[in-house]
């Protein structure tokens, strides 16, 4: 699992993204596309156009980070391109590395009355 910081952002880039691109290519989108400085700590994330592969780039403090997953069956869940960009909590985060749908999480169980 990737180390999230407490007040660390996660920036997802909507839309699809070239995945031949490494820590210079993604750093450039950050910036340009994000419109945030890709050293800034925070987690940038990025989906390719089959949807079964993302890659996640941050900055330590020491260097960059490239973290890829690719799922074998099913596909990652994507805001479209129209959405821009969007931020995650990491719990978000931790869904959808699992493949789960982040955007309407099932809630357990909530008591109906205290005591």
């Amino acid at each position: 699992m990737i180390p999230v910081p407490a007040q660390t952002k996660v920036w997802l880039a909507a839309g699809v993204t070239d995945m031949r691109k490494g820590f210079a290519g993604l750093s450039a989108l950050a910036e340009q596309v994000l419109q945030q400085d890709p050293y800034c700590g925070h987690l940038f994330v990025f989906r390719g156009r089959r949807g079964d592969l993302i890659k996640v780039i941050w900055f330590d403090g020491q260097g960059s980070c490239l973290f890829s997953k690719r799922l074998e069956r099913g596909r990652f869940v994507w805001p479209l391109a129209r959405d821009g960009k969007l931020t995650l909590s990491p719990a978000q985060l931790a869904m959808l590395l699992e493949g789960i749908d982040w955007r309407t999480p099932e809630r357990t169980w909530r008591p109906l009355a205290v005591g």
